[in-house]
């Protein structure tokens, strides 16, 4: 069965964030972005606000919203996929949503349309799976598929098995030392929050791991660790 609702169309929801258009957003909005990106300027509680409006959008027009040049249509889309993946869904739905995810990921071009979607939709669906996917983004060139391999088993911390969480682990271990601040980051977040899960597990991973680690990412897997602990793993 499709994820298929009234949601409107892709021309709809690009419309409504052009209403909430603003220079002074505009001039913040482009400071994360690629000199040549193009943008909008609109409040992130407005598009959040509009993505959640737009949540029974097809995914034919999702899809489409994905072409829009502009940052915000694409990160709408993004969002439209989180709010999708929390609904009661069926395996063929989230299949769906896995799929239109991993095809068009040449369009996310921000860390924060990984992190928006990548937990629900690709994590919501492999859970419980192979992850083989999930080491083949670990494996590609580009540093926002590697960020989508670390990020999407931050669904597993909440909702996986305790297989699924090792399998977390595993991919930490392959990106641990990756020179990219956007994967490496991630995986000092996916450790902080795994360690709540698995505490000695975490604590396995830091002896072998954290002397290679880059200091920031060291510094995110340690954050909830005890003063004592945090020391140690810092010298």
């Amino acid at each position: 069965m499709s994820v298929v609702s009234q949601g409107g169309s892709s021309s709809d929801v690009v419309a409504a964030l052009a209403r909430f258009q603003s220079d002074a957003e505009l001039a913040k909005v482009r400071k994360r972005l690629a000199p040549d990106e193009e943008a909008i300027g609109l409040r992130m509680r407005d598009l959040f606000d509009t993505a959640k409006t737009h949540t029974g959008l097809t995914l034919d027009e999702v899809d489409r919203l994905l072409d829009h040049p502009a940052y915000e249509p694409r990160m709408t889309a993004m969002c439209i996929l989180d709010f999708k993946a929390r609904r009661r869904l069926d395996d063929e739905e989230r299949g769906e949503l896995f799929e239109l995810f991993l095809r068009r990921h040449d369009r996310i071009t921000t860390w924060d349309m990984v992190d928006r979607a990548a937990p629900r939709v690709v994590g919501g669906h492999l859970a419980g799976r192979s992850l083989a996917p999930l080491h083949a983004l670990a494996a590609a060139p580009e540093p926002l598929r590697r960020r989508t391999a670390i990020t999407a088993p931050l669904y597993f911390v909440r909702a996986g098995s305790d297989a699924d969480v090792t399998e977390g682990f595993a991919i930490a271990d392959l990106l641990a030392s990756d020179p990219e601040p956007v994967v490496h980051n991630a995986v000092g977040i996916f450790l902080k929050h795994a360690g709540t899960r698995d505490p000695d597990a975490l604590h396995r991973f830091l002896a072998d791991r954290a002397a290679a680690m880059p200091r920031p990412a060291l510094r995110f897997a340690i954050e909830k660790l005890d003063p004592v602990d945090r020391s140690r793993y810092l010298t």
